[in-house]
C-alpha cells in the first residue's frame, strides 16, 4: 500500500516536470521569435545631418543603445516594443515596432526635428549682494539741474580770471630773467631788433585791441 502511494507521488511529480519543461522550451521559442535585430540611422529633418551619440531606448526599460558618430545604432528587440529616440537640442521621438513582421531583423531612418526652447530673460546686476546694491545706491550721482550747471559754468569762468590775472611765480620769474640775459648776450655788440618795425608784432598787437585783451588786463588790476 506505501510502496504504491509512493510510485503515485513519484509519477505525479515526474509528470509535472515533463509538463514544465514542455512549457519552458514553448516559451522560450515563442520570445525568440519575438526577437528581431533592430537597425538604423538618425538624421536631422531639415538638413539631413547625421544624429550622433543620441540615446535609443526601449520605452519602459533600461535596455537600449547609443548611436555612434554616424548616427547608426543597432540592437536587439522585440516586436511590438516602442523605441524612444532622445537627443539635447531635439524634440523626442517614438517609433513602434510591427508585431506581424516575419523576419529577424529590420532597419529605419528616423527623422530628428529640431526643439527651440524660449528662455526667460535673466537680468544680470553688478551687484553680488544687496549691501553692495545699496552702497551703490546711495554713491549714485544724479543728473545735474540747469542751476548747478550754470553754477559750475561761473565758477569756471571765475577761475580762468584769476588764472589770467595770477602774477608770475618764482620758477616763472627765474625763466624769464635767464630769456632776457640770453637774449641780451645774443645780441651783444649789435643793434638789438626793433619791433615797432615789424610787421608781425603790429598785427599781434591789433588783434589783441580787437579782442579787448588790454580791457580785461585793465579790469583785472582794480
Amino acid at each position: 500500500m506505501n510502496l504504491l502511494r509512493t510510485l503515485s507521488i513519484l509519477l505525479f511529480a515526474v509528470g509535472i516536470l515533463i509538463t514544465d519543461s514542455f512549457n519552458n522550451r514553448a516559451a522560450a521559442q515563442s520570445k525568440n521569435d519575438s526577437l528581431i535585430q533592430f537597425s538604423g540611422v538618425l538624421l536631422t529633418r531639415d538638413s539631413l545631418d547625421a544624429v550622433p551619440f543620441a540615446t535609443v531606448m526601449i520605452k519602459g526599460s533600461n535596455r537600449g543603445t547609443i548611436s555612434d558618430y554616424y548616427g547608426y545604432f543597432s540592437f536587439v528587440a522585440e516586436k511590438g516594443d516602442t523605441i524612444e529616440f532622445a537627443y539635447v537640442g531635439f524634440k523626442e521621438a517614438y517609433f513602434v515596432i510591427p508585431d506581424s513582421l516575419d523576419r529577424k531583423n529590420y532597419s529605419l531612418i528616423q527623422m530628428m526635428d529640431v526643439d527651440t526652447v524660449i528662455l526667460q530673460e535673466a537680468v544680470i546686476y553688478p551687484w553680488p549682494t544687496k549691501e553692495q546694491f545699496r552702497q551703490a545706491f546711495l554713491d549714485l550721482r544724479l543728473p545735474e539741474d540747469d542751476k548747478q550747471i550754470a553754477m559750475r559754468n561761473l565758477e569756471r569762468a571765475e577761475l580762468k580770471e584769476r588764472m589770467e590775472n595770477m602774477e608770475a611765480s618764482g620758477s616763472e620769474s627765474f625763466k624769464i630773467a635767464n630769456q632776457m640775459r640770453a637774449n641780451q648776450l645774443y645780441y651783444a655788440g649789435q643793434l638789438p631788433p626793433n619791433n615797432l618795425l615789424n610787421p608781425i608784432a603790429w598785427a599781434k598787437f591789433i588783434k589783441a585791441w580787437k579782442d579787448g585783451t588790454f580791457k580785461k588786463k585793465k579790469k583785472g588790476r582794480y
